[in-house]
């Protein structure tokens, strides 16, 4: 099945490479390094690593693992923001065979353990800027074993685990790549999906690998004179696919943002001489909002891909008069590695749509009665194809759910033109995209009704010109309670990531019911739109 697939995609000559590769999804770095080894794969401010150098710390990286106890199919989770150990802990963890666990560095202690527990990590590496929820979770956990911390002081070992930077030190720069098969999981990538819990996405070695190798070639068209900036966070499959995999694999240099900030991604563009970059809709909006943006020469940025959430019209139009760089919008989600449609770079773009399908991908619109939907006609979007994911692990319930008779349903509601182009017209989950982040509301509405003062509470999103929708929840209180929004939100920041945490909050006496004493949500988003969306109210 995956000969035949890679031979009517790469043809007779690509074969071998490619099949070979997809054995280990970590191969193509050593195949790199091998062919570009002085060449810069990174760079970090003024620090930068070549690939020869890159591929000797992630052979260090795997006897680390390897002198852990780490095996075959084990879980190792990874807490860290993009720098290069991202993906020297990343293809280190594949090359000793096991999966990555990718987590949230703006997850609190809580909800680091529960992805620690669910996906049964056996080591645990984090940033030491993160090392105090990561310990309180690590410590609560049964089934993680490890903890090892990254960067910090190397004369003060941590209180709890180990440092990286002596265990590597000291670690063999060879290692004979444990080999794993094109169906083994890569990567475990935890996702809200269609309910409030998350849930682990099972991305194979050749979800990822096809995925990367057809946006190389046809999408992002990276060569190694390319220079890309890492400004998606690695932790997210966007940034992992479309940045880190492609740019590697095509044997170019990546330089690193760990937080994006306007003035510094502008800078390092014109400093580095940036060719492409991908970024979710936020980022292209602050750049063009940017009084300084003039002040910065851009001119090398030949190649933008937008992701994650919708593009306005308007920030596509603004963003090719200002810099004459024509944005690629796309679509895809965890479950597809991610990337299932785009505006290819060789067919006409149609502002407002997500493109067509990518190569391999059958996508379609599909009727509440299970029927394909025709041109123009709206329904759910539903896909199949080498993209889709294993399932998400240990649920075979909830997999069930999604995939019906080979068909993914995203949820997402479209409708196709008569030229093959999608386009999003609205969400049958009430799932909220803040800058690019999934942020499901049922998690807010959980946290919040943990506080003694709340009666009811009803989380929905609404837009926002910046990150394309902003958190809004409506509180009713208990009689006599005098609680503010202000300390709502307080609340919420003990309790969740802050990318989670509502920016309006406003409280009612009562929130609108249904006969059945349900929550109408469709009834807040009129209210909200009727009062302009935003400020908190009491």
């Amino acid at each position: 099945m995956i000969t035949r697939l890679i031979r009517a995609y790469a043809g007779i000559g690509k074969i071998r490479e490619a099949a070979r590769m997809s054995l280990n999804l970590a191969y193509f770095l050593d195949a790199t390094a091998e062919k570009y080894p002085e060449k810069t794969a990174l760079i970090l401010d003024q620090w930068k690593m070549s690939y020869a150098e890159l591929a000797a710390a992630v052979k260090k990286m795997a006897n680390v693992l390897r002198d852990r106890g780490v095996k075959k199919g084990d879980k190792v989770a990874i807490m860290l923001p993009n720098t290069p150990h991202f993906p020297i802990a990343y293809y280190g963890i594949l090359n000793a065979g096991g999966t990555v666990v990718p987590i949230n560095c703006m997850l609190k202690a809580l909800e680091i353990q529960y992805q620690l527990e669910d996906s049964d990590a056996f080591v645990f590496i984090a940033w030491h800027g993160f090392e105090e929820e990561a310990r309180r979770a690590f410590l609560q956990t049964e089934t993680c074993r490890h903890l090892i911390l990254v960067g910090g002081s190397p004369s003060s070992p941590p209180p709890v685990g180990e440092a990286l930077e002596p265990a590597l030190g000291v670690a063999s720069p060879t290692f004979d790549m444990v080999q794993t098969m094109p169906e083994d999981t890569a990567v475990i990538l935890y996702t809200s999906g269609t309910t409030g819990t998350p849930k682990g996405a099972e991305l194979t070695h050749f979800n990822i690998f096809f995925n990367a190798f057809y946006a190389r070639d046809y999408i992002v068209k990276v060569q190694p004179d390319d220079v890309g900036l890492v400004v998606l966070p690695l932790f997210h499959s966007f940034g992992q696919t479309c940045v880190m995999n492609v740019g590697l694999m095509a044997g170019a240099t990546l330089t690193m943002l760990p937080v994006f900030e306007t003035k510094k991604t502008l800078e390092i563009i014109q400093r580095d001489r940036v060719t492409f970059l991908a970024a979710v809709p936020t980022m292209f909006f602050w750049m063009l909002s940017s009084e300084e943006s003039g002040q910065y020469d851009i001119s090398s940025l030949k190649m933008a891909v937008s992701g994650g959430a919708a593009l306005p019209v308007d920030v596509l139009n603004r963003f090719y008069d200002r810099f004459g760089v024509r944005i690629l919008e796309g679509y895809g989600l965890t479950e597809t590695s991610p990337v299932a449609s785009f505006n290819m770079p060789d067919r006409p773009s149609k502002p407002g749509s997500i493109g067509t399908p990518i190569w391999g991908c059958e996508m379609k619109i599909m009727r509440e009665d299970g029927t394909f939907a025709g041109v123009d006609e709206v329904g759910e979007i539903v896909l199949r194809g080498h993209n889709l994911m294993k399932g998400y692990y240990k649920r075979p319930g909830a997999t069930e759910s999604v995939i019906i008779d080979g068909w993914f349903h995203t949820g997402d509601l479209a409708k196709m033109d008569e030229d093959g182009y999608f386009f999003i017209v609205d969400r049958k989950k009430d799932l909220i995209i803040r800058g690019g982040m999934n942020i499901y509301p049922r998690e807010i509405e959980e946290a919040l009704y943990g506080h003694p003062d709340i009666v009811e509470v009803c989380v929905i999103g609404v837009p926002d010109e910046a990150r394309g929708e902003e958190v809004k929840a409506y509180v009713a209180l208990a009689k006599s309670a005098t609680t503010t929004p202000e300390e709502l939100r307080h609340y919420c920041e003990e309790r969740m990531a802050k990318y989670k945490v509502p920016r309006y909050i406003e409280i009612l006496p009562s929130l609108p019911k249904g006969p059945t004493g349900k929550l109408l949500k469709r009834k807040l988003r009129e209210m909200s739109l009727e009062s302009g969306g935003g400020e908190n109210k009491t």
